[in-house]
């Protein structure tokens, strides 16, 4: 399995990062949602081990002030959760919902069902995603945003398929960047399905 280096670290995996991996998959276990078949992908050592990272880069840049973490619905959830969580200094959770999931496709057309419902003008906000491919929901979103004039907007998603980008914002806290597979876990779905997982899995092929 080929994996794109992980964002903030060497481009040189080493050598027993790899035996790691490799003694974590053999006690994960393929498995099954819905009709779709899934094999281990990343672990939640990995992925809890990576948000440390990120929180701390986030304390680095914001030492005096309480950004807003605003989180996408529903895949997000997880990852915000224990992204917060790894924060030393104090934030604001917020969560906004936009539709562009069905079955394993984008369908690249969104819709608002959940709003914001605070005010982030003058506000440092991090837009916190489970993952960003074409970057749909992203550009759609941050549009929004900018109407209501914040003092900045950032980005932070766990997983982001630099292949399958069309979007224009740079991802500014990445956790893994990933070929463009479908995943499954850790907040993100299978129609609905699977978002209890603790670890992410990628379809069988």
């Amino acid at each position: 399995m080929s994996h794109h280096p992980i964002q903030g670290t060497s481009n040189q995996i080493r050598p027993y990062y790899h035996y790691l991996r490799l003694s974590i998959f053999n006690r994960m276990e393929a498995i099954q949602v819905l009709d779709k078949s899934f094999v281990p992908y990343l672990s939640h050592k990995e992925i809890l081990s990576r948000i440390g990272e990120i929180a701390k880069e986030i304390d680095q840049n914001y030492p005096n002030s309480a950004p807003l973490l605003l989180g996408v619905l529903n895949g997000s959830y997880r990852f915000l959760a224990d992204l917060s969580a790894a924060l030393q200094s104090d934030c604001e959770v917020q969560f906004i919902k936009v539709k562009s999931y069905s079955g394993t496709e984008s369908t690249g057309k969104m819709r608002e069902v959940m709003g914001l419902d605070v005010d982030v003008a003058g506000r440092d906000v991090i837009v916190v995603e489970d993952i960003v491919d074409t970057g749909h929901t992203m550009e759609y979103l941050i549009g929004e945003l900018k109407r209501a004039n914040p003092k900045s907007i950032e980005i932070a998603t766990l997983l982001y398929k630099p292949d399958a980008y069309k979007g224009n914002h740079k991802m500014t806290y990445c956790g893994f960047e990933i070929p463009n597979l479908f995943v499954v876990g850790y907040g993100l779905d299978y129609n609905e399905n699977g978002r209890n997982l603790n670890d992410i899995y990628q379809i069988k092929s």
